[in-house]
C-alpha cells in the first residue's frame, strides 16, 4: 500500500538514469586504468551541461583478453531513481572497461543488459540495448580522458546490471524484442518523478498560474521533445507550457473549469494512440500499445481509399512498435497520424469545458510535428 502523504507539500526528489550510472562507471574505470586512482565518487556532465556526482561502490580487476592492450577494470554504482517508482531503483549498474588497439568506442552487453532482436527501435538488430544518448555520454567522457592522458587507442565498454534479466521481467522489454536483460536509458541523464500525486498537483498549479496571469492558450506536452516542438510552433513563454508527462487525464479534468481558451496538446505518436483509445494515464505500466486497434485504424483509412489489403493489416498487428506501424502507414500513403490526432482530440473535447478549443499534435522520434487534429471549439459540434 502507498504510505499516507504528508500534510505539507514536499518536493519530489529526482534521480539519475542508468545511462548516467554507466557514464560514471566509465569515468571511474578510465581514471583507474590511466591514473591508478580509485575514487569513491565520480563527477560527470549531463547532456544539458549540469554536473552531478555519483558514488562508486566497487572496483575489480579484469583479466587481459586477446587483442586488448592491458587488463581491464570493472566499476560499479547503485542507481538512485529518486522518488520515481523505477524498476531499476537500487540496482547495481556496472561497466567493464578495456583498452583496445583500434581507436573508437565499442559497446557490448554484459550480464543483465539486453540485446535488440526486433526492428522498430532506435538501435539495429543485434546491438546491445544501450540507447544513443547514454552511448554519446560515455563516448564523450572517455574521449576527454583519452585527450588528457594522450591515449590514441580505443575502448571496449561492456555495460551490465546485476540481476538485470530478472528486473527486466517487470518491464516491457520482452515485448519490444529486447532479450536477455534491461535497456540502458536516458535522454537528459535525470529521472524525474512522474508517478506521484505531487506531480499531478504541479500540473494543476501550472494551469492555475498561467490562467491567473492572463495566459489564454497553453501547450501541454508529454516530454522534452514534444515541449520543444510546441514551443517552437507557437513561441510559447515558459508560463504557457505544461509538462503533463503521462498524466493527460489530470490536465484534462482540471480544464473542466474552463480557465483558458485553447489547449494545444503535443505528444509522441505512440502515446497518442493510447489517448485515442481513451487512456488518461499514458504510462506503460498502465497501458500498452494496442496493435489490433491500430490495425482497425489502418483498415478504416484503406477503406476510405477504396482499398483492401490484408497483408498490410497483418503487418500492423504483428509490428514491434508504434513507430513501425507509422512507417508502414507512411509507405502506404495513409494519414494514420492525423487520424490518431483527431481521435485523441475527440477524447479530450469530451472532458474539458465546452468553451475550450482543443488541438492534438503528434511528433516523431526526431521531435518534428508530423500531424495535427482539427481544432474543435465546442464539444457539442462533435455530436
Amino acid at each position: 500500500m502507498w504510505q499516507e502523504s504528508a500534510e505539507q507539500v514536499v518536493a519530489l526528489r529526482s534521480g539519475l538514469t542508468t545511462g548516467s550510472c554507466a557514464t560514471a562507471c566509465c569515468v571511474g574505470a578510465a581514471r583507474a586504468l590511466f591514473a591508478k586512482q580509485f575514487a569513491k565518487s565520480i563527477e560527470i556532465t549531463l547532456p544539458r551541461g549540469k554536473c552531478v556526482e555519483l558514488p562508486i561502490t566497487q572496483y575489480s580487476a579484469l583479466p587481459a583478453l586477446k587483442g586488448m592492450q592491458s587488463q581491464g577494470v570493472r566499476v560499479e554504482t547503485v542507481k538512485d531513481a529518486g522518488d520515481d517508482p523505477d524498476a531499476t531503483h537500487g540496482a547495481t549498474v556496472f561497466v567493464e572497461l578495456r583498452l583496445s588497439e583500434t581507436p573508437g568506442v565499442v559497446f557490448k552487453a554484459a550480464s543483465g543488459v539486453g540485446t535488440v532482436t526486433k526492428t522498430g527501435l532506435l538501435l539495429a538488430v543485434g546491438e546491445p540495448a544501450i540507447n544513443p544518448v547514454p552511448r554519446k555520454m560515455m563516448t564523450e567522457h572517455l574521449q576527454n580522458y583519452a585527450l588528457t592522458y594522450e591515449y590514441t587507442g580505443g575502448f571496449e565498454v561492456a555495460v551490465g546490471v546485476v540481476n538485470g534479466e530478472q528486473i527486466a521481467l517487470k518491464t516491457m522489454n520482452g515485448r519490444l524484442g529486447i532479450v536477455g536483460g534491461l535497456s540502458i536509458l536516458g535522454t537528459t541523464g535525470i529521472v524525474r518523478p512522474f508517478s506521484c500525486a505531487a506531480y499531478i498537483a504541479s500540473i494543476r498549479q501550472g494551469v492555475d498560474v498561467a490562467s491567473s496571469n492572463g495566459v489564454t492558450h497553453i501547450g501541454a506536452s508529454t516530454g522534452n521533445s514534444s515541449e520543444a516542438a510546441i514551443r517552437q510552433r507557437y513561441h510559447f513563454e515558459d508560463m504557457a507550457l505544461i509538462e503533463m508527462g503521462d498524466f493527460v487525464g489530470a490536465l484534462l479534468k482540471h480544464l473542466k473549469k474552463g480557465q483558458i481558451d485553447k489547449l494545444s496538446l503535443c505528444g509522441g505518436f505512440g502515446k497518442l494512440t493510447k489517448m485515442a483509445q481513451g487512456a488518461l494515464d499514458l504510462n506503460s505500466r498502465k497501458c500498452s500499445i494496442d496493435f489490433d486497434f491500430l490495425s482497425t485504424c489502418v483498415k478504416q483509412l484503406l477503406t476510405a481509399q477504396g482499398r483492401e489489403d490484408s497483408r498490410i493489416l497483418e503487418r500492423v498487428r504483428h509490428a514491434n512498435t508504434s513507430i513501425e506501424v507509422l512507417n508502414i502507414a507512411l509507405a502506404e500513403k495513409l494519414e494514420l497520424a492525423a487520424l490518431i490526432c483527431h481521435m485523441a482530440q475527440q477524447k479530450a473535447v469530451a472532458i474539458v469545458a465546452s468553451n475550450i478549443e482543443v488541438e492534438v499534435l503528434a511528433i516523431n522520434r526526431q521531435g518534428e510535428i508530423i500531424a495535427s487534429s482539427a481544432v474543435t471549439a465546442n464539444k457539442e459540434s462533435e455530436d
